[in-house]
């Protein structure tokens, strides 16, 4: 994998943008659930805030920028805190992921707006690519954060769902090979072989996804765009 740097600097701009708002919002989905349900611990490290400086991080930005892979800081929930420490801890989870989708819909409904109405042929050729690049970007980068942090690898969102829906002997042992976890997430993302049989199937999965968006849209505007054949 290559990283941003090594991008066609033409649409970087446009990349950096769609991922510092979708990882602000992501991390801050995370936050604000938590101190609505009752944990106080990301409120009080100044978490629950739309500042992406506050939610970026800078080892995990560099990476980003060199390989194509990063992250932002992990937000802190004390799931002690919550009256239903399972249900919550789920509801918390699930909110970042929730955030992407909310975003890649959002992008999604921009497409079909422009589209429908003709507006780019409207625009100057400047103006219309940069409304293209904006919206391609934040429809396929949320909907593979999305995916991504679904899976049940720690420290991702989707570990968390399953620690908080097996039975604690099991969320027990499987705590002994989450010093693995890091190690098998590298292993699938740079490794070509592992990465078609692994992550190369579960981003298609944006496809469903993207049809289901489809059944709104089209009530909406009147036709439906074929994503395999724009993405």
């Amino acid at each position: 994998m290559n990283g941003l740097l090594f991008a066609d600097w033409t649409y970087l701009p446009f990349i950096v943008l769609v991922l510092i708002i979708s990882f602000t919002l992501h991390e801050f989905a995370h936050a604000y659930s938590a101190y609505k349900l009752g944990d106080s611990t990301a409120y009080d490290a100044g978490r629950v805030t739309l500042n992406p400086m506050v939610h970026l991080d800078i080892f995990g930005s560099i990476m980003l920028l060199l390989v194509g892979f990063g992250w932002a800081k992990p937000v802190p929930v004390n799931r002690g805190n919550f009256k239903n420490p399972r249900l919550m801890g789920i509801i918390v989870s699930v909110a970042g992921p929730f955030s992407n989708l909310i975003l890649a819909f959002i992008g999604v409904f921009f497409i079909y707006l422009f589209q429908s109405n003709d507006w780019l042929n409207h625009m100057s050729l400047g103006s219309a690519s940069a409304i293209n690049a904006f919206t391609f970007y934040l429809v396929t980068i949320n909907l593979v954060l999305l995916l991504f942090n679904l899976l049940p690898i720690p420290p991702l969102d989707g570990y968390r769902v399953l620690q908080d829906v097996l039975p604690l002997r099991a969320t027990l042992g499987l705590q002994k090979y989450e010093q693995w976890a890091s190690f098998i997430i590298l292993l699938f993302v740079f490794i070509e072989p592992l990465r078609n049989v692994t992550l190369v199937p579960l981003f298609n999965l944006r496809y469903p996804i993207l049809d289901l968006f489809n059944i709104p849209m089209k009530a909406i505007f009147g036709s439906a765009i074929e994503w395999r054949l724009f993405f």
